[in-house]
């Protein structure tokens, strides 16, 4: 497999290995000894499958006390994936990353623990496949504004469709800085 990594650190594309002929395709997705050894160092507890609609805009979402690194990929249709970087004492904090998904580029990408997670759907239908290192917490839920000025994220949909309760989500700016992940120094 091919590993990108981007201008956020920990943040990676990957291009799975796939083999394709007349019956059709095989790849995995996951493999955690090949992952481990590409920078993708933990272990996932969890798998979510979202199907949205085009224009559907969900996030920009987190856990606060359980951070939860994602896997995430596009199984049907196309989507704009963003990770934000939200780690207090990060050089890169409040920047972002965009990245187009889809069945026909079958690329992944990693996000970290400490960043914010969104996506839009360019298609008219998508399932969208993630991986995640920890559960789910409910009271442990974290948002950020998706439309943030301050973040500026270019979402390639002019009117989005989106829930109640991410439209009601604070900048990164009003968030709780105590609720925010620090940055994990290097050992």
């Amino acid at each position: 497999m091919n590993i990108i990594p981007t201008e956020l650190e920990g943040v990676l594309i990957i291009e799975p290995r796939v083999f394709e002929d007349r019956r059709g395709l095989f790849m995995e997705t996951y493999q955690q000894e090949r992952y481990e050894k590409s920078g993708i160092p933990c272990a996932f507890v969890q798998d979510n499958l979202s199907y949205s609609v085009k224009n559907t805009l969900r996030g920009l979402h987190f856990q606060s006390e359980h951070p939860q690194a994602k896997l995430v990929q596009a199984i049907t249709g196309e989507i704009f994936d963003v990770a934000v970087d939200i780690r207090k004492g990060s050089p890169t904090f409040g920047r972002w990353i965009g990245v187009r998904l889809s069945e026909q580029n079958r690329r992944q990408l990693f996000v970290p623990e400490g960043f914010a997670h969104g996506f839009c759907v360019l298609s008219d239908t998508a399932h969208f496949l993630y991986k995640c290192s920890d559960f789910y917490a409910p009271g442990d839920e974290g948002g950020i504004l998706w439309s943030d000025p301050k973040i500026g994220i270019e979402w390639p949909v002019s009117d989005p469709i989106i829930s109640d309760k991410d439209a009601d989500l604070p900048s990164l700016a009003d968030f709780p800085a105590r609720r925010l992940p620090s940055r994990r120094s290097e050992s």
